[in-house]
């Protein structure tokens, strides 16, 4: 029965991730039936099929890949620092895409170029973590987190300083980039193309995950060059986070509760943690933003903000129910 449960809790993920991604079709400031959501579905003409499927579907499948490749990341930067508070953002991926994309901004740049703008950053970020805490002696997460914080403290003085000289009129789009918003969220083809990539290498890779996740002297002990395994988690976290940011800003928590609460609930082991994660992911970023344009409709919230008021009190029975079971 144990060796069961996993993949009993895998398909209720997805059924969960499923009825998550209806609910956002048929809720908001106007709801639809259900009756007219399955005619919509089943491909026949409805009132409602240009709201649905121009505006709620694209937003909803944004929701559910940014989540999904937030929850990823926090994933395996959780097991590269080895630390359960580790998050995508830890490692200055976010400040540098915050950075470029509100200098887009600032510039007057169409829309368009935000998501590259946004994109174009996070790679900065990454180079330059990659640069500076790279190192001829043994592979050291010390000195890469070091070197991530000090970059992100960095990268948040800078956009201080944007925030401060912007004009008026546009601080009020640059506060909902950062606080993270999938109002004009789009999906570039490449990154459709670019996460069932990743996907497919990490589930390659979930035994050495399991590996490093017991120690580098284990791993090192098994096998495993920890200096390449590190590079590679680091890497590939960092483009899933920057493909996230590029699409939907800056959005907390999701990558911190999620891998932590599915290895409470699933099992550390990553061929089952990471789709886990990816799915409960999606389908908890896809209901946050339900919420945030719906609650004071018709006015809309950035849905960052409904991520932090659901996940700090989430987080904290997370880590109240681990010390119990501890």
């Amino acid at each position: 029965m144990r060796h069961n449960y996993p993949k009993a809790t895998l398909f209720t993920l997805v059924t969960v991730c499923l009825l998550s991604l209806l609910l956002a079709l048929k809720v908001g400031s106007v709801a639809v039936s259900w009756s007219d959501l399955w005619q919509i579905i089943s491909g026949r003409e409805n009132e409602w099929r240009e709201l649905v499927m121009q505006l709620r579907l694209p937003r909803a499948l944004a929701a559910l890949l940014t989540g999904a490749m937030l929850a990823m990341a926090g994933c395996l930067m959780q097991v590269l620092l080895r630390n359960p508070l580790a998050d995508p953002y830890i490692m200055g991926v976010s400040g540098g895409a915050a950075f470029f994309a509100l200098s887009a901004m600032l510039l007057g740049l169409s829309a368009a170029f935000i998501p590259a703008a946004a994109f174009a950053g996070a790679l900065v970020s990454i180079l330059l973590v990659f640069a500076v805490s790279r190192g001829s002696g043994p592979w050291s997460s010390t000195r890469m987190l070091l070197s991530g914080v000090v970059l992100a403290a960095g990268w948040g003085a800078l956009i201080s300083l944007i925030l401060a000289l912007g004009p008026d009129n546009s601080l009020r789009g640059m506060l909902f980039w950062l606080m993270g918003d999938l109002s004009n969220a789009r999906i570039p083809l490449a990154v459709w193309i670019a996460f069932p990539i990743l996907l497919l290498l990490l589930m390659l890779r979930s035994r050495s995950l399991n590996i490093l996740a017991l120690g580098e002297v284990t791993a090192a002990a098994l096998g495993e060059n920890t200096r390449h395994l590190g590079w590679f988690i680091y890497l590939l976290a960092s483009l899933l986070t920057a493909m996230a940011v590029s699409i939907a800003g800056s959005i907390g928590f999701v990558g911190l509760i999620i891998p932590h609460a599915m290895r409470l609930l699933i099992s550390n082991d990553h061929r089952l943690l990471l789709p886990a994660s990816a799915l409960a992911g999606g389908s908890f970023l896809i209901l946050a933003d339900t919420m945030a344009r719906t609650i004071a409709a018709p006015l809309q919230l950035p849905v960052g903000v409904i991520t932090a008021l659901t996940g700090v009190p989430l987080f904290l029975y997370l880590l109240h129910r681990a010390r119990i079971h501890s």
